[in-house]
């Protein structure tokens, strides 16, 4: 045990060399961070920061403006913070975005903005407003088509990307391991049978596979989760055979069959231990693989559904806005799949290295 404990840390000591694969980590801690405290950091805290605001959509980075709050007709309850962490503070006003005002008695008279150029004179009484009638906003990447905060969209994006990768790797790596060991240990007709069932699998392109497993399950969030892990884990299938082929000659292993342990417990327990360093880097580069599919499927459609934000779908509802004159509505979460990809290629190369994976 101490063995193993020693070759970790020293593992460890060769990441912490690597100041890519350092970066690596920072940015995935960072984006975990970002997807777990995602409702108390956006600007927008409504559940899928979809706070709808037509008048103000497509507006450019930076963009500033006035709003009136009016009370909704039916009363909102202030969610627990867990309920408030899980699914966002339904807003409890509607944001009227206005261009000036002035307050007369008990009134407040407001020139509302319609459009470049066109406001409306409207009065309200202070008791339908909130106590602070008019805050300022600031959209620091802008807003959508539909007047909805960027910033906002991206950090509880995050969630969609974070969870896809994950919950991906947990079912290639279970499906994987355990096929690949149990090609590799038993060989024979098990390795035949297996081999043919990855080669089936393997020469089917992962978007048809994937389009195949929605198309079976629905369209949605764990959906796609499912059908992209279900399209993943021949890779890992396959290394893992590979690993445990070569593993199973060794000294220890013939010693554990002399003791009449079991098949699956020598594969548990003596020969997985041993082929963790190769898994774990095949599941950082799984990781970033799902990311970039699950953006590709929601981009095309069949991913996660609105109103829930996903960086894909954000691209796919703003692409039309980078040939006109504000192409940063497509290009931010364009940029936020492309730090996340690169953080988990550059951890998975900082790993291979200091698991010496040959």
């Amino acid at each position: 045990m101490g063995n193993a404990s020693s070759y970790w840390q020293a593992a460890w000591r060769r990441l912490k060399k690597n100041k890519g694969a350092v970066f690596g980590l920072v940015v995935i801690t960072l984006a975990v961070l970002v997807a777990v405290l995602a409702y108390f950091i956006a600007p927008d805290p409504s559940p899928f920061a979809n706070r709808i605001i037509l008048e103000t959509g497509g507006n450019k980075p930076g963009f500033t403006k006035q709003f009136l709050k009016v009370k909704k007709e039916k009363e909102v309850t202030a969610p627990g913070l867990l309920q408030q962490m899980i699914s966002g503070r339904e807003d409890a006003y509607y944001y009227i975005p206005i261009n000036e005002f002035q307050k007369q008695g008990d009134s407040i008279i407001v020139q509302q903005f319609i459009d470049e150029g066109v406001t409306e004179r409207k009065a309200w009484h202070l008791s339908l407003t909130a106590a602070e009638p008019v805050v300022t906003k600031q959209f620091l990447l802008g807003t959508d088509k539909y007047g909805r905060d960027i910033l906002s969209r991206i950090i509880v994006g995050t969630r969609v990307s974070l969870s896809v990768g994950l919950i991906t790797v947990v079912i290639s790596l279970s499906i994987g391991l355990m096929l690949g060991s149990l090609a590799g240990y038993y060989r024979g007709r098990t390795d035949d049978v297996i081999m043919w069932f990855i080669n089936i699998i393997w020469s089917i392109p992962t978007l048809l596979l994937v389009f195949a497993i929605t198309l079976a399950l629905g369209k949605g969030f764990w959906q796609v989760f499912i059908a992209i892990g279900l399209s993943m884990w021949v890779n890992v299938a396959r290394l893992v055979r590979g690993q445990v082929l070569a593993v199973r000659e060794l000294e220890y292993i013939e010693a554990t069959r002399a003791l009449g342990f079991s098949g699956i417990r020598t594969i548990t327990l003596h020969i997985w231990p041993n082929i963790m360093g190769p898994v774990m880097v095949i599941a950082a580069s799984n990781f970033a693989s799902a990311i970039v599919i699950e953006a590709g499927l929601s981009f095309l459609g069949v991913g996660v559904q609105p109103p829930q934000p996903s960086w894909g779908l954000m691209i796919k509802e703003n692409y039309n806005f980078i040939i006109t004159q504000n192409p940063m509505l497509a290009l931010a979460p364009g940029f936020a799949i492309m730090l996340l990809v690169l953080a988990f290629n550059l951890l998975g190369n900082g790993l291979r290295d200091a698991l010496n994976v040959r």
